[in-house]
């Protein structure tokens, strides 16, 4: 009986972990879905709104990026930090924040950190519109279910970054797109083609690019662009520690950054 009853209590417990790690498919869905009417302009114009950031928000983007500068494809790529399955994870607890956030918060702490510039009103048209977008790249997601490629994808956190050897990395392989004083590539007609990753224009060390490891992972996976999965888990993390290390904006409110302790060892100071 005795037994029985630790087998039945560790199966459970499979189930239980089965439940939690279980992760939807990544399968944005198409374009011919967006539906007539109010709600399909609110998903064009928030789509538009997160990929022209920097053109229609100027009041809220103090940088040259748009949402899209790492949200690759309009948040539809995996390991990219994407948006399809995000509506329903939210709210969600954020140790960075030390509570429970909701999508909107979430939403806004990139404007402030990514974007080195001011929070969206909450009950916007704007923010209701960028929400429309990523509820409809969540259609057929789960409630409460990540989806696979969530995020910016694995890195051995085991290895050591060496700055050094990043700036040689940075110089054969991101300086043609990046420039190579990481000023970025302008558009003339405003923009840039290729983003800043230094400087006054790009994001500020609050971001969550700003930290080597996390910025390293988005290298790994990502970059050069179109080639990602080409460099190594050392030549992203060293590239990253270059980069990230650059001079940028100050962000203010990092020092309240998590209240609750567990301070990630990348994190900016």
């Amino acid at each position: 009986m005795f037994n029985m009853m630790k087998l039945a209590v560790f199966t459970g417990a499979a189930i239980l972990a089965g439940q939690v790690c279980a992760q939807a498919a990544f399968s944005p869905p198409p374009e011919s879905s967006i539906p007539a009417g109010p709600k399909g302009i609110a998903i064009q114009e928030g789509r538009k709104l997160l990929t022209e950031t920097h053109q229609r928000l100027p009041n809220n983007v103090g940088n040259g990026l748009n949402c899209t500068s790492c949200h690759l494809a309009g948040g539809t790529t995996p390991n990219a930090s994407p948006w399809v399955g995000i509506w329903g994870i939210f709210p969600e607890y954020r140790s960075r924040s030390g509570k429970l956030i909701s999508l909107q918060e979430r939403v806004n702490d990139c404007f402030e950190r990514s974007m080195n510039g001011k929070p969206l009103p909450i009950a916007s048209t704007e923010m209701n519109n960028i929400l429309a977008y990523m509820q409809w790249l969540s259609t057929d997601v789960p409630t409460g279910m990540s989806v696979k490629g969530r995020g910016f994808g694995p890195l051995d956190q085991k290895l050591v970054a060496d700055a050094g050897k990043g700036k040689d990395v940075y110089a054969s392989k991101c300086a043609s797109c990046h420039g190579a004083e990481g000023a970025g590539i302008k558009n003339p007609a405003g923009g840039y083609f290729f983003p800043p990753v230094w400087g006054m224009d790009s994001f500020n060390d609050g971001a969550g690019m700003a930290r080597t490891y996390t910025a390293a992972a988005f290298v790994k996976h990502n970059m050069p662009l179109g080639q990602g999965g080409t460099l190594t888990d050392q030549e992203a993390l060293d590239v990253a520690e270059y980069f990230t290390h650059q001079p940028r904006p100050i962000y203010p409110g990092k020092a309240g950054d998590w209240p609750k302790g567990g301070k990630p060892k990348d994190a900016r100071s």
